[in-house]
């Protein structure tokens, strides 16, 4: 037993060729249409957004857009794959969320580190904070000679 499947019902595309006895030289889907008129429409807004005047040669070239932009959507839509699909196949597309491919990071730099002129000092208690302001204060001078062993006296 053979089954037969309904693909032939699909195959025929649903045509208007036109008014009776004066019927167009070229076989536009009906879909077709419907988008040929988004189409055309969304041109001439852009045309106009760009400053083209309204005029003949203008009008012309904005019918010859649709054409190719209506023969280039309607290629890509079926009945298997409707125009709903395809549209929100693009939406999705368009707001996928995406690898970031730069990088975040960069060579390390001293310039954003701050720089204190003083070191921090360990914090001391009474007793040895009066034991240090008694103390002459030693300068660096001072201390190379004390290491060879002559000891001059502190400036106050």
């Amino acid at each position: 037993m053979r089954v037969r499947t309904d693909d032939e019902v699909y195959r025929v595309d649903a045509v208007w060729l036109g008014p009776p006895k004066a019927t167009f030289p070229w076989r536009a889907r009906y879909v077709a249409w419907g988008v040929g008129i988004v189409v055309f429409l969304v041109v001439l807004t852009i045309e106009r957004q760009m400053g083209v005047g309204f005029g003949f040669f203008s009008t012309a070239w904005a019918l010859v857009a649709t054409i190719i932009l209506t023969r280039f959507i309607t290629q890509r839509i079926s009945h298997e794959r409707p125009l709903t699909a395809v549209m929100s196949m693009w939406v999705r597309e368009l707001t996928a969320p995406r690898e970031r491919t730069a990088s975040t990071g960069g060579a390390a730099s001293a310039a954003r580190i701050r720089v204190n002129p003083q070191r921090p000092r360990p914090k001391l208690s009474k007793k040895q904070r009066a034991r240090q302001q008694a103390q002459p204060r030693r300068t660096s001078a001072s201390r190379k000679k004390e290491v060879r062993g002559v000891r001059t006296p502190a400036r106050p």
